[in-house]
Parts: C-alpha cells; structure tokens; sequence
C-alpha cells in the first residue's frame, strides 16, 4: 500500500520540491496551497491519483479542518508542515503591522491548525517535518517578528515531540539559511531586483536540496528521530556580533 504525505505550501519552493520527491518514489501527496492553478500542474506532472491538490489558505481555520476531515484517506504517514512566509525587512519602527499579522497568522497559527488537524491521522512511525528558519535561532536585521514565528516554530515542535512520546511518531525541524525559492520575492513585494540581490554570488541551497533532506530523514529507521537540521549553504556562516561604537 501506498504511505501517504501531507504538504502544505506545496505550490512553490521546499514544498513544491518536496512533493515532487515523494510523488517521484511511490507515495500519495496530499498537496494543499492557495493557488489552484499551481496545484492543477503539479497534479498534471504524474500519473492519476498520485498528486491529490486541497485549495486552502492555512490562515482559514475552519477551512483546514474542513478539508482535513474530508479527505479521502484516513491514515496519513508523514506531514510537512511547510507553509510560511516573511513580508519587509523594515525594523519594528517601521514596519507595516498588517504584515506583522499575515505572518503570525501563517506562520504560528497556520501552522497550528494544520498539526492539530492532522494528528489523529498519523500512523505510528510517521514523521513530522516543520519548516522553521535559521532566523529562529539567530537575530539578523530585518528579521524581527519573521524570526520570532520561527523560534516558535521550533519550540512548539521541540514540544510537540514530547507531548506524543509513546506514538512512534517523530518530529523533525528543518531550519534553512539562505535558500533561493520565492521567499525574497514574496518578502520585497515582488521587486525582482531586491529579491535577487542576497542570492548572488553565493551558492545557496536549493529547494530540491531541502526535499532530499527531507524525505532521507522520513526513510531513517524508526528507532532514530533527528530533532533539529539547520541547513546552510557551504559559502554562509555566522559573523562575530555587531558593537556599536
């Protein structure tokens, strides 16, 4: 029998790639994101009944449970919980508060919803994947409220992992650097420029990368549960810390 993934943000970036993966090595991929269009094509890419696309923004709560409990398989093996964003880079002075709020409702509450509606479908020795960010371990300009949603992000599955010991399910945070998907382009509003500019020159990782990290850790024997994975590419590392003088 076919296992069964959950990938939310699957329309672009790790959680496109990801979905690729598993699609391409014989799972069921339930594939959820906002834009129908996206989904539809990714479904086109196999054969019938490999791709299953759920329209949802995760932000609707009632929508993801809706969904959730609609779905035609019962038994879910691994779920990514994938679907985050960052919007400006301004400081907490400046910034937009209306997009304080997309990303805490995306990225926290989102989240939330998603893991509490699929939990009671996971099989034992399932595995659970939240897409955190280095920025949830370390300050960078810009990253205020972003990096905050992703500290919880691994916090809450820190936790999570302990509030289902005894399931055999695992939980995995995967904390990317700097990574070339949408990201900078969703962050600077669709300014090209801007969004290309942290990627030159720098040998980021890409999204297929993070979805082989992904699915290598779901094929780990089931006695083994890696908690965290901060993934850089090789030419990114931490500077000293900044004084001002």
């Amino acid at each position: 029998m076919n296992k069964v993934v959950f990938i939310t943000g699957a329309t672009s970036g790790f959680g496109l790639e990801t979905a690729r993966i598993y699609a391409k090595n014989g799972y069921k991929v339930i594939a959820l994101g906002r834009r129908a269009s996206r989904l539809e094509k990714l479904k086109d890419e196999f054969e019938s009944g490999v791709i299953h696309p759920l329209v949802v923004d995760v932000r609707d709560k009632n929508a993801v449970f809706e969904a959730v409990k609609n779905l035609e398989f019962k038994n879910i093996d691994i779920l990514v919980n994938n679907a985050g964003l960052a919007l400006g880079q301004d400081s907490v002075k400046d910034a937009n508060l209306d997009d304080f709020e997309v990303m805490i409702d995306t990225n926290i509450k989102g989240f939330l919803y998603v893991t509490k509606a699929v939990l009671p479908l996971m099989n034992r020795g399932g595995t659970i994947f939240s897409i955190g960010s280095v920025a949830g371990n370390w300050p960078y300009a810009g990253s205020n409220v972003y990096g905050g949603t992703k500290a919880f992000v691994k916090q809450f599955s820190l936790n999570l992992r302990n509030d289902i010991r005894g399931s055999g399910i695992r939980v995995t945070n995967i904390e990317p650097g700097l990574c070339k998907t949408e990201f900078s382009l969703v962050r600077f509003g669709g300014d090209t420029a801007k969004a290309e500019a942290p990627y030159a020159d720098t040998g980021y990782v890409k999204a297929q990368d993070i979805a082989r990290i992904i699915y290598e850790i779901s094929n780990l024997p089931a006695n083994v549960n890696i908690n965290r994975v901060e993934v850089m590419a090789t030419t990114q590392s931490w500077a000293g810390f900044f004084f001002e003088k």
